[in-house]
């Protein structure tokens, strides 16, 4: 019997005819694997994010301990244009729904490393503005929405605590021009401060914990 499937095996060889299990074997192979979402990060996002989510470019936003929503919404709206920037247009766009959804768990599972608000701590212009408001303009306090530690709102308010001074305040002035369009709520509020008060409330919520 051993001789007989010998034999067969090596008629299949020669004349170039190839067995099932080859076929499907083949098949396998050929199909294109699945991207990780560590793999992703690690060709799509590290350099400017860093591998973990917190980023040492100021001007790039800490991803790390974000919500998942959040995160994913806002991948969404770089990809269909809602929100404006050539760079991460260009990034999403190369994401699938799956990789965009595996991205957002990845981060939002990582630690942020936490930092320091340089002049704006216990009693100041950012702390004051963060928890109260402005009421000479009817600017509601950040904590409203954003939580009085800045630990935001699963499914409706980012994690705000931890960020980059400098990210705040480039996102709220594109917010108070309208360069920014994905949060109409924002846009309203940014309207409403001075860059000074947007400069003194970003250093607190960086040093917020």
């Amino acid at each position: 019997m051993l001789k007989s499937f010998k034999a067969g095996l090596f008629v299949l060889l020669v004349t170039g005819i190839q067995p099932a299990f080859a076929e499907e074997a083949a098949t396998t192979e050929a199909a294109p694997a699945v991207n990780s979402p560590d793999k992703v990060v690690q060709n799509v996002c590290a350099a400017c994010h860093g591998a973990d989510g917190n980023s040492v470019i100021t001007a790039n936003p800490k991803l790390a301990g974000q919500h998942p929503e959040y995160l994913l919404k806002q991948l969404t709206n770089f990809k269909d244009g809602t929100r404006a920037n050539a760079v991460m247009s260009g990034m999403a766009s190369a994401l699938s729904q799956e990789d965009m959804e595996g991205v957002a768990k990845y981060f939002s599972s990582q630690s942020i490393k936490l930092a320091k608000a340089k002049e704006n701590g216990k009693g100041s212009l950012g702390e004051k503005i963060y928890r109260g408001g402005i009421a000479a303009t009817k600017t509601p306090a950040c904590a409203a929405c954003h939580g009085v530690t800045g630990a935001g709102l699963p499914k409706q308010f980012p994690r705000l605590a931890g960020q980059h001074t400098d990210y705040t305040v480039q996102q709220l002035r594109t917010f108070r021009t309208g360069e920014r369009a994905n949060a109409p709520m924002m846009a309203t509020i940014a309207a409403k401060m001075s860059d000074a008060e947007m400069q003194a409330v970003a250093d607190y919520i960086q040093g917020l914990r």
